[in-house]
């Protein structure tokens, strides 16, 4: 990496465009500070994976996707907290309804592309199914979802004249998408995983090939790129909560590489975030399993109706947010039964009324939601 080079300034008329070299070149390794991060990385994470053979991780991968989609979009500046995350549209203040729908469409677009893995490799066609997800009907839903950009966007500032970064032109976005895809996938480019994807999240977030929504995809397509090369069995890595926490730094560090040609600070900050993470996401399921066994002894307590507890909590535990309707769907009794059942489980500490309504109540399993907020 010692002779590394970023890319350069172009002359665009009265404005300067940022042209990135592309990745489809020769990679040598040597920093051992890199390096040792990249084992100690590799370690951790096969930690975190490791749980989705011996738990039904199944069950809590929502709460993980919620988690990220509400601080990925944090950092766009939303508002919307977690909890919000599980509500009907209808329950949520009118003027938060925006932040809410892009936190749904974040949802639904890891959930489909995800999925789509299943018959599509890691590529820019994936990355712009998922793009067109997270601009539906939402702020920048008119700025080409889908497609990469055809005019001259920047970053910071007001405009082209005082930005803080001004991404390549757009005739060059199709090119240097394509050298992503090839980095990403060709056998010849034989790096490490996690230094590949640190690679080309730095490219992407350069590039920045859309309009509006690239932060968001970016972000997305971390965890993407991991679960389509195997390196995690299920999606339960996310980078969100580290990048939000250490947002000045990383976008200091992403500066740095471009005009600085330290690419080897940034390594070190996107693996430092990895192991944190990986951290965080194994103690956190460590909590779920001593959190579960606790909760199984309350219901025991219950006698005959702890069975309907339990129905009860398997929702919960995918959606941590119930109403009274829910809770009479869930265990197909009388409205009655099930009103002594959630008393019973608030007089237990499994619910937590969240409304202060009269009619129309929900209850949340804050102890649950509180695993998560230290990821």
């Amino acid at each position: 990496m010692k002779n590394f080079k970023a890319g350069y300034l172009i002359e665009q008329g009265g404005y300067k465009s940022f042209q990135p070299e592309p990745l489809c070149r020769k990679w040598v390794i040597e920093d051992m500070d890199v390096l040792a991060l990249l084992s100690k990385a590799d370690r951790f994470m096969g930690r975190l994976d490791m749980y989705s053979e011996f738990i039904d991780v199944d069950l809590f991968i929502q709460m993980y996707v919620a988690k990220e989609a509400t601080l990925s979009s944090k950092i766009e500046g939303t508002q919307t907290t977690m909890q919000d995350a599980f509500l009907d549209r209808s329950d949520i203040d009118e003027e938060r309804r925006d932040d809410w729908e892009e936190i749904q469409n974040y949802i639904k677009a890891m959930n489909e592309t995800i999925s789509l893995l299943d018959t599509l490799p890691f590529s820019t066609r994936l990355l712009r199914e998922a793009h067109t997800i997270l601009l539906q009907g939402v702020r920048g839903q008119h700025r080409e979802p889908g497609e990469f950009r055809r005019s001259q966007n920047w970053i910071g500032g007001v405009t082209l004249a005082d930005a803080a970064f001004i991404p390549p032109v757009y005739t060059m976005v199709g090119e240097l998408m394509s050298d992503i895809e090839f980095f990403a996938n060709k056998p010849e480019y034989n790096l490490p995983d996690l230094i590949k994807i640190a690679l080309i999240h730095y490219q992407f977030e350069t590039i920045h090939p859309f309009l509006d929504g690239n932060g968001r995809t970016g972000r997305l397509m971390i965890t993407l790129y991991l679960v389509s090369k195997g390196i995690l069995k299920r999606p339960l890595l996310y980078l969100s909560a580290f990048l939000e926490r250490h947002r000045r730094l990383y976008y200091d560090n992403l500066m740095k590489v471009r005009f600085q040609n330290d690419i080897a600070q940034w390594l070190k900050f996107f693996l430092t975030g990895v192991i944190e993470t990986s951290q965080k996401g194994v103690e956190t399921l460590q909590n779920i399993m001593h959190l579960k066994e606790d909760v199984d002894k309350k219901c025991d307590a219950l006698g005959k109706r702890g069975a309907d507890a339990r129905l009860v909590l398997d929702y919960l535990y995918k959606q941590p947010v119930i109403s009274v309707t829910g809770v009479i769907a869930l265990i197909n009794k009388a409205p009655q039964t099930a009103y002594t059942l959630i008393a019973d489980m608030e007089r237990l500490g499994i619910l937590k009324e969240i409304t202060g309504a009269h009619r129309n109540k929900l209850y949340s399993f804050d102890s649950y939601l509180d695993l998560f907020q230290t990821l």
